[in-house]
């Protein structure tokens, strides 16, 4: 089984720095409102959780 690393920090309420081996993200929202991630990689990640089984993830690319 491979190794992996992946740390994920606190900055600000709201403001989540995400690390892993290849890149970093920055997540900014809530666990229960709409949420933005900026990656390194030039990945833009918008995506909401909604009541049930349901989920909302739009992605692009610069």
């Amino acid at each position: 089984m491979p190794l992996t690393f992946r740390k994920s920090l606190r900055i600000l309420p709201g403001v989540r720095l995400n690390i892993n081996r290849r890149s970093w993200s920055i997540t900014l929202g809530g666990r229960h409102g709409p949420r933005r991630t900026h990656s390194s990689t030039g990945r833009r990640t918008t995506s909401m959780d909604l009541p049930g089984p349901f989920g909302y993830r739009r992605q692009s690319r610069r």
